[in-house]
């Protein structure tokens, strides 16, 4: 019996940014997940399910557990060392309970194996499901704080480590993490926010027109499911295609440094804690557009996403930033990208003034233009 398509992420209606936001982490996972706040019934965990019908189907090797890629296994992978044989399959959506336990996420003894041949192996967890697809939280806010520390540990390293009865692993765990709330039943700390890449703000649309087209789309999908989905098979396939298109010109978009310091200036303006702000609002201004270098409008674009739910603000205000603020802070920024560097660079081990070595474009890339409001 044939599985029960997903609604095509193409029929979606609305939700421009909440599609934009989950296709530029679907090309460059290190942007960092997207929390998704919004209200009941919005149809947050349709389009996040639709998504992973976009990503392209993975090569793995046959009998790894892990998902390791042939042509560049994870060396520490707990199944290695591998065989040659190689297989295909489709990227997997993980989805994380609320009541999950730690075990169920990160792993734990196969009692199976233990039992039966004496020996101390390793069941592998939901990490490990996930490694190089979708792990999806519905309701993270309700999920307990030290699982939500220890999937985003595993999501800003890209490995997860385990210590469980005597075993000790350590594998690959490199996947897209989107979370899901309704800011209702209670917001996550602030820490565990600034965690988060992107954050999007859904609500219903209050126009007319816009509701009567979500309900007949969804009726028409409960009716005939295949033929709905055949019918938007071609837009989704077209997506699909530029998402494989961007991965692979990832390296080649450049940061200036005129639009990294604007960068800086809007996160210095906006009073953000660390670092963090700065690289995801660099990773997500490179993937806005896939084009040949970042400029003015791609960075103003990335601030939406990648800062509300950072600035700094009162114990109770919701994460989020009014219009005004962001213009003030765009025109601030401006005189510092205009600026040519005046600001002296810090000075390197050898006193000669040179910053430290380090990277100075982060990777990303996508497609995107400006019906740039989808990748």
């Amino acid at each position: 019996m044939s599985a029960i398509p997903r609604f095509p992420f193409s029929a979606v209606v609305g939700h421009d940014d909440l599609r934009l936001a989950l296709l530029l982490n679907a090309v460059h996972p290190r942007i960092g997940g997207v929390l998704v706040r919004g209200e009941k019934g919005t149809a947050k965990s349709t389009v996040v399910r639709a998504l992973a019908s976009l990503l392209p189907p993975l090569d793995v090797i046959a009998d790894c557990r892990f998902g390791c890629d042939p042509q560049a296994a994870d060396p520490q992978c707990p199944d290695g060392p591998h065989g040659s044989a190689a297989t295909q399959r489709p990227a997997q959506l993980v989805e994380l309970p609320v009541g999950a336990t730690e075990d169920r996420l990160i792993g734990s003894l196969d009692l199976e194996r233990a039992l039966t041949e004496g020996v101390r192996a390793f069941q592998p967890g939901l990490l490990a499901a996930a490694h190089r697809g979708v792990l999806y939280v519905d309701e993270v806010n309700l999920l307990h704080d030290h699982l939500v520390d220890l999937l985003l540990d595993a999501a800003a390293m890209g490995r997860a480590h385990v210590e469980r009865e005597g075993v000790s692993v350590s594998h690959a765990a490199s996947f897209l993490l989107v979370g899901t709330m309704n800011p209702e039943e209670g917001e996550l700390r602030p820490q565990l926010l600034d965690r988060f890449g992107l954050t999007v703000h859904v609500a219903a649309s209050r126009e007319v027109a816009t509701r009567t087209e979500v309900v007949r789309r969804r009726l028409a999908f409960e009716a005939d499911p295949a033929g709905f989905a055949a019918r938007w098979a071609d837009a989704d396939a077209e997506l699909a295609a530029r998402i494989v298109v961007a991965r692979a010109r990832v390296d080649a978009v450049v940061l200036p440094d005129t639009e990294l310091r604007r960068i800086s200036a809007l996160c210095a303006s906006f009073d953000v804690d660390g670092m963090r702000a700065d690289l995801v609002l660099a990773r997500t201004a490179v993937a806005w557009r896939g084009a040949e270098a970042v400029a003015e409008a791609d960075v103003e674009a990335a601030a939406r996403l990648a800062l509300p739910h950072r600035r700094r603000r009162d114990p109770f205000d919701e994460p989020g930033m009014a219009e005004d603020q962001l213009q003030q802070a765009l025109t601030e920024a401006a005189e510092h990208a205009d600026d040519g560097g005046d600001d002296e660079p810090p000075e390197g081990p050898d006193g000669g003034g040179q910053p430290p070595e380090g990277p100075t474009e982060p990777d990303g890339g996508a497609d995107g233009g400006s019906e740039e409001r989808s990748v």
